[in-house]
C-alpha cells in the first residue's frame, strides 16, 4: 500500500537542491551568517513581492507578531482583538506585549476569518489594534476591517504566517493592513529550513523602529535606544527564500489546480469544503474540510496510509495558558476545533494522489443522499 504524507518537505529540496546548494555555500563561503547584504536582498525582494514598501527580517513568526506591538506601544492596559479560531501564537503575542487579546468569532465558519461584523461590538475604549489572520491561506475580509479600524482609530496587524502570496481584491496579503506578520516555519508556502519570519509594511518609521528592536534595541553599534530582542533572520535562511521566493507562485499554481480536483471529487461527499469567494485568492496552505464524523474519517484514512492533520483540535481560550478564559462563549471556535480536518495538499502531491484521497473519504463517510 502506497502511503500518501501530509506533507513531504525533503521533496522541496530535491527539486531545487542545484539551486539551493549554490546559495547554502555562498553564504558559508562569505564568513557573513548575522544580517549582511543576504538579508537586505532577501528583505527587498520579499517587500517588492508582497506590494510593501518594506522588509524586516526576524527570528520567527510570533517574534514577528509581538515586535509589531511593541513597536506601536502596545502594552500592558491595552486590548487586542484577535479571531477565536487561529494558531495560539496570535494570542501569545499579545499577550508577550503585556496586552489582553480579546476574541472573536468567524462569521462565515466555512470561511474561518475573523467576522468584520462581530468586530465593532468587541471595542472598548482599552482596544488598540485588531489582528485579522489569514487563516489556511485565505485573506481575512479586509475592506470592513479596515474601514472599522480607521472609524475608531485602530492599527491593523495582518497575520499572514499561512498567506504567503494571497491576495485580497488584487492585492498581495503583507499590503493589506498597516503592518504584517509573517513566518517562514519550513511547512509554510515559503518556507525555510529552520525558523523565520519577517514583517512588511508601507512605514518607513516603523520599519527603521523594527530593525532596531528586533537587535537588541539597538540603532548602531553598542548603542541601544529601547529595549529590544535578538530575533534576526539569519542571512543562510534568507538566500534559501530567496530562491524559494522565485518559485513561490508557481508551487501555489500547482495548490490551487489540486484544491480544484479535490473540490470535484469531494462535491458529493457528506463534508464542508472550504469557502471559495470571488476577490479572495487563497493560496491554500491547508486544505481543510469539516465533518461530526472527523475521529472515524481520519482513523479510517489512517488504516489506508493517508496522513492528516487537524488544525486546531482545542482552540487558545480551552488552553491551559488561557485558563482565565475558559468560560468565553465561543461556540463556533468549539464547534470548528472539533469538526476540522486538514487533507494532504502542496505542491508535490499529484492530482492522482488526491483521486485517491477523495476516494477514501467517500468511501469512509459516504455520498450525501
Amino acid at each position: 500500500m502506497k502511503k500518501i504524507p501530509f506533507l513531504d518537505l525533503g521533496q522541496t529540496y530535491r527539486e531545487l537542491k542545484a539551486e539551493l546548494d549554490i546559495v547554502v555555500q555562498r553564504v558559508l563561503n562569505s564568513g557573513r551568517y548575522i544580517q549582511g547584504e543576504e538579508l537586505e536582498a532577501f528583505e527587498a525582494e520579499f517587500a517588492e513581492f508582497c506590494g510593501a514598501g518594506y522588509c524586516v527580517g526576524v527570528g520567527n513568526g510570533l517574534d514577528a507578531l509581538h515586535l509589531i506591538l511593541r513597536a506601536y506601544g502596545i502594552g500592558p492596559g491595552d486590548e487586542v482583538i484577535v479571531p477565536a479560531h487561529t494558531f495560539i501564537a496570535t494570542w501569545l503575542a499579545v499577550t508577550y506585549a503585556g496586552a489582553k487579546p480579546v476574541p472573536v468569532e468567524t462569521g462565515n465558519d466555512a470561511a474561518y476569518t475573523i467576522s468584520p461584523e462581530l468586530i465593532e461590538a468587541a471595542i472598548t475604549s482599552k482596544t488598540r489594534a485588531i489582528i485579522p489572520v489569514h487563516l489556511y491561506g485565505r485573506p481575512a475580509d479586509m475592506a470592513p476591517i479596515m474601514h472599522i479600524a480607521a472609524k475608531h482609530g485602530l492599527k491593523v496587524i495582518e497575520d499572514a504566517a499561512q498567506a504567503h502570496g494571497a491576495r485580497y481584491q488584487g492585492r498581495r496579503a503583507g499590503s493589506l493592513g498597516h503592518a504584517a506578520a509573517f513566518s517562514f516555519y519550513p511547512a509554510k508556502n515559503l518556507g525555510a529550513f529552520g525558523d523565520g519570519g519577517a514583517i512588511t509594511t508601507a512605514d518607513g518609521e516603523l520599519a527603521t523602529k523594527l530593525r532596531a528592536l528586533r537587535n537588541y534595541g539597538s540603532s548602531a553599534k553598542y548603542v541601544h535606544d529601547m529595549i529590544g530582542l535578538n530575533s534576526r533572520l539569519d542571512p543562510l535562511q534568507a538566500a534559501i527564500l530567496r530562491v524559494k521566493l522565485r518559485h513561490l507562485d508557481e508551487w501555489n499554481a500547482r495548490r490551487l489546480s489540486l484544491v480544484e480536483c479535490y473540490r470535484h471529487n469531494l462535491a458529493g461527499t457528506d463534508v464542508v469544503l472550504p469557502n471559495v469567494s470571488d476577490g479572495y485568492g487563497s493560496v491554500f496552505h491547508l486544505f481543510v474540510i469539516r465533518t461530526s464524523k472527523r475521529e472515524m474519517l481520519q482513523a479510517g484514512l489512517k488504516e489506508a496510509g493517508i496522513e492528516t492533520l487537524i488544525h486546531y483540535p482545542l482552540p487558545p481560550h480551552k488552553q491551559g495558558a488561557y485558563s482565565s478564559m475558559r468560560r468565553w462563549q465561543l461556540p463556533i471556535a468549539e464547534r470548528l476545533a472539533n469538526e476540522v480536518l486538514s487533507l494532504p495538499v502542496g505542491p508535490h502531491l499529484s492530482s492522482g494522489e488526491v483521486q485517491v484521497v477523495a476516494k477514501h473519504v467517500s468511501r469512509i463517510l459516504g455520498s450525501r443522499g
